[in-house]
C-alpha cells in the first residue's frame, strides 16, 4: 500500500465519521480490527467497532475538524490530530448527566493499516478536560 492509499483510506473515515456513517466507517476496517478506547479496554472485530458506534450515535453528536493526517513511510500506519466538536446529547454510563451540552476537545487517533485495511485503530482525548466541559 502506497502513503497516498493510506492517507486516501484514513480521510475516507473520517468523511464517513463527519457524515455520521457507521457502514462507511466500517467498510474502511478489516474483519478482525482492533478497537483500543480511550482509557479503557479493548475490542476486537467490526462487530464489537459496530457496537460501540452506535452507542456513541445515541450519547454523542460529534463532528471532526482540523483534521492533520500523518503516515509513517511504509504506509502501515498513521495517525491524526483533530478538533472534535460535539454535542452531548444522551448520559453515557457513569459520566455526568447529559443535557445537551456542547463541547470542543482536541483529540488525536492511531492507525495500523494492512491490505487496504485499517486493522487498528486507538483515539486519545483528555476525558478529566472533557468531563469538565460537559459539568458546567
Amino acid at each position: 500500500m502506497t502513503v497516498e492509499a493510506t492517507r486516501s483510506l484514513i480521510e475516507r473515515y473520517f468523511q464517513a465519521f463527519n457524515d455520521r456513517s457507521i457502514q462507511g466507517m466500517l467498510d474502511c476496517m478489516s474483519e478482525d480490527m482492533v478497537h483500543d478506547v480511550n482509557q479503557g479496554g479493548r475490542r476486537i472485530g467490526k462487530e464489537q467497532f459496530k457496537t460501540f458506534l452506535i452507542h456513541m450515535a445515541r450519547c454523542y453528536d460529534e463532528e471532526l475538524a482540523d483534521i492533520v493526517i500523518m503516515t509513517t513511510d511504509d504506509a502501515n500506519r498513521a495517525a491524526a490530530e483533530f478538533t472534535v466538536h460535539g454535542t452531548y446529547r444522551e448520559t453515557d454510563d457513569d459520566l455526568p448527566p447529559a443535557r445537551g451540552q456542547s463541547y470542543t476537545i482536541s483529540a488525536g487517533t492511531f492507525f495500523e493499516v494492512d491490505d487496504g485495511l485499517i486493522t487498528r485503530v486507538t483515539t486519545y482525548y483528555n476525558l478529566e478536560e472533557w468531563i469538565a466541559k460537559v459539568s458546567t
